[in-house]
């Protein structure tokens, strides 16, 4: 189950860079997606074996001061909602200002874990300083740097014993996941209602594990799996940070706990940049996709008009452009089934394990035909591969100089693995190690 801590606090206080600290060092374990909203990061990573995600809520006040107030309190309000935990950053230099004293008073009221994190205490007289922002009232403070990383393992020593321990997987866990991720209003409830509305004798609600994600058991037409139905979607304020802010947290959530995503585009406006920022997440977290482009019996077409939306959206979908890409219409039911036809062959290949014996018998076909480029006159040679135990596609290659392997023969060999296996909808990994 995915584990969220939102870092928050008025602006200028080192959010970002605690965010970067947490998030950036540990390259090996964090993946890490900028501007998934604008001028806002995710990331990924974990502590003690405890993983979790962060959202960095900085830069999001750009307006004029008498704005402030206003916009701090919208955005502390969706964090402390949709996160588990919350990081109040304060800088040691400046002291408790009204700003800080707004935050605190609604963190107060909150029932979420809060760790006061004082930011700028590089030396012994600003750790005297720092006791100052015990007077918030939210218990103790975490004096850090987050410049020079001192103080972030104390930090993160107390946030890993918030996290809940990893549960074991059951037999329910082997049931599908399928999330309905998209921004807002693209029609993922009414996606949600023509696939459970028909027979809902048939459906059994199961106990919601994400606030207001919707799971439910779907058992019919010979299909079997769990809908999380990210449709609840609200607009916390009237300006779109806040509603791409809420939608986000909501979409990481869903992402993270799903198997596979059923990412829904509007086709009266086309694949905007926040729907590809939730295809990036949803393929960093290395689950299936299928994106379904809603609304098209609005649209005006012509014989090449699937085609050019098509191209237009592996175009910006590139380098991961192997997807399934269906046109669907949830009100009128327009190939409703064949989305979700596409979803349970998703899952499928994401499951598939390839016999040792296939994949050297490929890999030898594709090195024959384009070999590594050599690196300062020295030849690569790649001797073998084999797949990784894991609950995505990982291929381990081994060869006598992983270092000189460059990107682009990465996404060769990629694309080759995806044509004779068929991982169409799957991200993969490869890493390449040396014999």
């Amino acid at each position: 189950m995915s584990y969220i801590v939102a870092i928050v606090g008025r602006p200028n206080v080192g959010k970002s860079t605690l965010f970067n600290r947490l998030s950036g060092e540990r390259k090996a374990i964090v993946d890490e997606t900028s501007g998934v909203t604008r001028d806002r990061h995710y990331g990924k990573s974990d502590w003690n074996g405890k993983e979790f995600s962060i959202i960095d809520t900085g830069g999001y006040i750009t307006n004029s001061d008498d704005v402030f107030e206003d916009e701090i309190r919208k955005q502390i309000l969706l964090a402390i909602e949709e996160a588990d935990s919350v990081m109040f950053i304060v800088d040691v230099l400046s002291g408790i200002t009204d700003l800080d004293d707004i935050i605190a008073t609604i963190l107060r009221k909150g029932s979420k874990r809060t760790f006061v994190v004082v930011n700028k205490v590089d030396n012994s007289q600003r750790l005297y300083d720092a006791t100052d922002f015990y007077g918030l009232g939210l218990g103790d403070i975490f004096p850090v740097s987050a410049i020079n990383g001192s103080g972030t393992g104390e930090l993160l020593d107390e946030l890993a014993k918030e996290i809940p321990p990893a549960k074991e997987q059951d037999e329910g866990d082997e049931i599908p996941r399928f999330a309905v991720v998209g921004r807002p209003n693209v029609g993922k409830s009414s996606l949600a209602n023509a696939l459970l509305g028909e027979e809902r004798n048939i459906v059994t609600p199961v106990a919601g594990t994400t606030r207001d994600s919707i799971h439910t058991h779907y058992k019919k037409f010979g299909n079997e799996f769990l809908l999380i139905d990210t449709a609840g979607l609200r607009k916390k304020g009237k300006e779109m940070e806040n509603i791409e802010f809420y939608s986000i947290m909501r979409s990481i959530r869903a992402i993270e706990n799903s198997d596979v995503c059923l990412l829904l585009i509007d086709a009266t406006r086309g694949m905007e940049a926040q729907d590809v920022n939730i295809f990036h997440l949803v393929a960093r977290n290395k689950k299936g996709v299928v994106i379904l482009v809603n609304k098209w019996d609005l649209i005006e077409k012509d014989t090449g008009s699937v085609k050019e939306f098509t191209r237009i959206i592996r175009e910006k979908t590139s380098p991961f452009e192997d997807v399934p890409v269906i046109f669907t219409s949830a009100i009128t039911m327009q190939r409703i089934h064949k989305a979700l036809e596409a979803a349970v062959e998703v899952y499928r290949k994401r499951k598939q394990r390839i016999p040792t014996s296939r994949l050297n018998e490929f890999l030898q076909e594709a090195v024959e035909q384009f070999h590594p480029p050599a690196v300062k006159g020295k030849y690569i040679k790649i001797k073998y591969v084999t797949q990784l135990p894991g609950k995505t596609p990982l291929f381990a290659f081994f060869c006598n100089l992983p270092q000189y392997i460059r990107d682009p023969y990465k996404r060769y060999l990629e694309n080759r693995l995806r044509e004779k296996f068929d991982f169409t909808g799957v991200p993969l990994q490869l890493f390449f190690r040396k014999k």
